[in-house]
């Protein structure tokens, strides 16, 4: 691939700009928005004059509504060899491209499953799809030649490429990524009203239900409203365990010992399928899950402190698996969970204390 036209400079648009551009495609650039396009310019993401000819790949990078006008517009304009859109729902723009009548041999739908809670071009990052899989939902039209350039659009985005059915795609993103989301944001309006003694009280596990509610409220919609039926199907399953465990609940209040004992019963039950579903989470890299150990480290909130203990874990010989850090209310100070393999606990331990650390037991 030697060139490509990117439509649609808000943030996947741009990070793949920035990715092809980085690896020597030239790469033009597109939007609705020709300020958008160019501040996605300045940042390196290619030109934003228009391409002087045919080029190898259009990438349509357009919210989820506007897909289908987008690829049939660029389309009947033959301006590439090959077409694809990165929207998050793939079987909807198909059908309407079928139903405007457009040959589909030159197109692919794909998602790269990545992204931020921040939008727009100055968002954008030539390493936003390294290590995470990128969908793509070829068919029995799809041209081998379009198949090859959205992959090798993937391998210089250094994405991971996995090929599904565009129906079976959408179930599983509603599930992954759509469903999560709306939950996450009834969680957090939760906390709108709440009383400010409360709120302070807010730790880790409140940050982690509540961190990607803070996406862009109009790009949610156009994503939702191209995929309403699924995650609907799942909100309405999430809602019957909801009213069972809130039945539950009340069964704890109960006077009768039997009822606190069925209520108790159906709670853990809720509790141990959450369990049971959490287990089957991708671990790093997407392999298997792995049970780490947690070295907990206090530290000041002030420069330097981070590479500090990277640097005093390296010269322990420990590799840092994951890290949280959980921010102390009032103070500038924070607590450092390092997560390691169970065996290198006591070495790292030892290395912390000796070179001054404070080890939380």
């Amino acid at each position: 691939m030697r060139t490509a036209l990117v439509i649609g400079t808000g943030l996947i648009g741009t990070s793949a700009a920035l990715a092809l551009a980085s690896r020597g495609v030239d790469v033009h650039l597109a939007d609705h928005d020709p300020g958008q396009a160019r501040t996605a310019a300045a940042l390196g993401a290619g030109t934003d004059e228009e391409p002087a000819g045919r080029v190898d790949l259009c990438v349509v990078a357009v919210p989820p509504a506007h897909v289908a006008a987008t690829l049939a517009d660029v389309m009947r304009r033959d301006v590439a060899r090959g077409y694809l859109d990165v929207a998050s729902v793939k079987g909807g723009p198909r059908r309407e491209l079928e139903a405007l009548g457009v040959d589909l041999t030159p197109y692919i739908g794909t998602h790269p499953m990545s992204g931020r809670e921040r939008s727009g071009p100055l968002a954008g990052t030539a390493d936003l799809f390294e290590g995470r899989p990128w969908v793509l939902t070829p068919t029995r039209d799809t041209d081998t030649e379009v198949l090859n350039l959205a992959l090798e659009l993937v391998a210089l985005c250094r994405g991971v490429p996995v090929v599904m059915d565009a129906d079976a795609h959408d179930r599983a993103v509603a599930l992954v990524s759509h469903m999560p989301h709306l939950v996450s944001s009834m969680v957090a309006a939760r906390l709108e009203n709440a009383e400010e003694t409360a709120v302070r009280l807010c730790g880790q596990g409140i940050r982690d239900v509540t961190r990607i509610a803070a996406s862009d409220p109009g790009m949610w919609i156009d994503i939702l409203s191209a995929n309403p039926g699924p995650v609907a199907d799942l909100l309405s399953a999430v809602a019957a365990d909801l009213d069972e465990t809130v039945t539950a609940l009340r069964a704890l209040q109960s006077a009768d010992e039997a009822k606190r004992r069925e209520g108790a019963a159906s709670v853990e039950g809720v509790l141990r399928r959450g369990n049971a579903g959490q287990v089957r989470v991708p671990g790093k890299h997407g392999t298997a899950p792995t049970t780490y150990e947690v070295v907990a480290v206090l530290i000041d909130d002030k420069a330097g402190q981070l590479a500090r203990i990277f640097a005093d874990a390296d010269r322990a010989g420990v590799n840092i698996e994951d890290v949280r850090i959980e921010h102390a209310t009032g103070q500038q100070a924070g607590l450092m969970q390092l997560m390691v393999e169970p065996k290198a606990v006591p070495v790292l331990t030892a290395a912390l204390r000796e070179r001054g650390w404070a080890i939380r037991q």
